[in-house]
């Protein structure tokens, strides 16, 4: 700019007027928790701006409808929670065929103490019924030997074995007129918006948009056959987390809750089923999901295992297979939309004219919503309805 004249500096003020009271938010403290979701702590206070310092100004000068959350979820990594069993108890009877139980509990795999059932409840869970047997009754020794010559001698596992191939139980989902059962849901499409919840999604990829929808709880399930894994990406996501808004995946083998930095998250089901849940609480929020699936990395089925997704089917048991292990419990997974429920009839049942197998021979089925259990023993034919989208079904002898 030389030889052109330099103006001389000058500072003029140019607003005395003070800013309005906002919330200030310091960085959160540590979390409460080592794994799994915790809580920290952030420090939230009233300032004011005036003539370029900041003032401490008290709580109420603030608006109350603004104030962010003091305390805020926060996850350090995820804990592998599984379930532990006590003993199993002496067989139910002192001769013959009887039962055998035994208590479930859930452990912090870090501390090994148990902690609340609820951590546990999307991990797969073994047994806690067994048919066993005390050996024969002395009066059925005693008709044995009376009779020895019109009785066919068999062994114990021979006579269950013959049973369990040769007869076959048959359930179906509750017979009601074509008007009554509800259409499986179809498939949404990305612009679909607030139809989305509570959808069922089978396609092997797809986009799930929740953003904008109406509902404040939003969930939709997506699901693959037996032998597939499911992984999820977070394409786009304006939760508000300082109000409590959040996204939660669930699946049999895992369960993942969070909020924060979503859009570089991966998840992976471990599983061929997956349901992803929103809470929002500010109109207009939500997260676009991407989701494909793959062959699962292990295998965490049997080979006579089922899936079934609604909004109706039919079981047929025992399942034939080459080899297969007379000690393999076979199940049936049913997931429906989440917006369904399951109802299970037993048709018929056949296990033959030995009235000792009633006790060692029965259906197990698990609400997975609740992770509550009936047992239903030998002939008895039953009713049974889930309070969720989800069921497990598993034969005994």
């Amino acid at each position: 700019c030389h030889p052109v004249p330099k103006p001389e500096n000058k500072v003029e003020v140019c607003d005395l007027n003070p800013c309005p009271p906002r919330w200030k938010v310091a960085p959160a403290g540590p979390c409460s928790s080592t794994c799994g979701l915790g809580l920290a702590v952030q420090l939230v206070t009233c300032v004011q701006i005036h003539q370029g310092q900041e003032m401490l100004l008290e709580d109420h000068l603030c608006p109350v409808a603004e104030k962010p959350l003091t305390r805020i979820s926060c996850v350090i990594q995820m804990c592998s929670y599984e379930w532990g069993f006590s003993e199993w108890t002496e067989c139910s009877t002192s001769c013959g065929n009887g039962v055998q139980t035994r208590q479930d509990f859930c452990i912090n795999p870090l501390t090994r103490k148990h902690v609340n059932p609820i951590f546990c409840r999307h991990f797969p869970k073994s047994i806690v019924l067994r048919g066993c047997s005390a050996g024969p009754c002395p009066e059925q020794a005693v008709a044995a030997r009376s009779h020895g010559a019109e009785l066919q001698a068999v062994t114990p596992a021979t006579h269950l074995t013959t049973a369990v191939t040769a007869k076959w139980a048959r359930y179906k989902g509750l017979d009601l007129p074509p008007s009554a059962v509800p259409p499986l849901p179809q498939e949404p499409t990305e612009e679909t918006g607030g139809g989305v919840c509570g959808r069922l999604f089978l396609n092997a990829t797809g986009v799930i948009n929740m953003m904008g929808v109406e509902s404040s709880d939003c969930a939709v399930t997506i699901g693959r056959p037996l032998g597939e894994e499911i992984t999820v990406s977070v394409l786009e996501s304006s939760l508000n987390c300082s109000a409590g808004e959040l996204l939660l995946f669930s699946g049999r083998m895992m369960w993942r809750k969070g909020c924060r930095k979503l859009p570089l998250s991966l998840i992976n089901s471990g599983t061929n089923t997956l349901i992803v849940k929103q809470r929002v609480l500010m109109p207009g929020n939500g997260v676009i999901l991407q989701y494909s699936s793959r062959v699962a990395t292990k295998k965490y089925y049997q080979d006579c295992d089922k899936q079934l997704f609604g909004p109706q089917g039919e079981i047929v048991y025992p399942v034939q297979l080459p080899d297969q292990r007379q000690d393999v419990v076979c199940r049936t997974f049913i997931n429906v939309a989440p917006q369904h429920r399951i109802a299970i009839r037993a048709l018929y049942i056949d296990l033959g004219n030995d009235s000792n197998q009633t006790q060692s021979n029965y259906v197990l089925i698990r609400d997975v919503s609740t992770m509550k259990t009936r047992v239903f023993h030998g002939k008895q034919q039953f009713f049974w309805e889930s309070t969720g989208s989800q069921a497990e079904i598993e034969f005994h002898e």
